[in-house]
């Protein structure tokens, strides 16, 4: 079984090959064919026909990464306010936003009821929170 790299602030973003490096290039540059198509045509039926399917592909490739994070989002929030729930009884500081929350779940147990409450109280940026952790908690699962 391979084993997973220490994850840290460096590495710690997660990138799809096939998402961002294939589909994506592949449905824009298949978006941009078929409006010179559409354009060379003098607007034939096919080649509106081959136009909205291309932005259907774009649009379908958006919106399979855009409800995976969103899924990733709420998964995420819900395991840190369990975590912070089971280490202090109490669930997270509604003055959280989603955004600091996903930072603080790579904190480790050590750390994470410190930032969690100067992320509250200080209002710190999610970049900051990330930065201040020394000891960090990989997520090698994420979307």
């Amino acid at each position: 079984m391979k084993s997973n790299p220490t994850q840290n602030y460096q590495n710690h973003k997660k990138i799809t090959p096939l998402q961002h490096y294939i589909l994506m290039p592949l449905a824009l540059i298949l978006l941009i064919l078929s409006i010179v198509y559409v354009i060379t045509s003098k607007g034939s039926f096919p080649a509106f026909l081959f136009l909205l399917t291309s932005i259907g592909i774009l649009i379908l490739g958006m919106l399979v990464r855009i409800n995976a994070l969103k899924l990733q989002d709420r998964i995420i929030w819900n395991e840190v306010n369990f975590r912070h729930i089971q280490l202090t009884g109490q669930p997270l500081d509604d003055k959280l936003q989603l955004r600091q929350v996903i930072a603080l779940r790579f904190a480790e147990d050590d750390e994470f009821l410190t930032l969690c409450r100067r992320a509250a109280s200080e209002g710190m940026a999610p970049d900051a929170i990330k930065r201040e952790i020394t000891r960090w908690r990989a997520d090698h699962w994420r979307v």
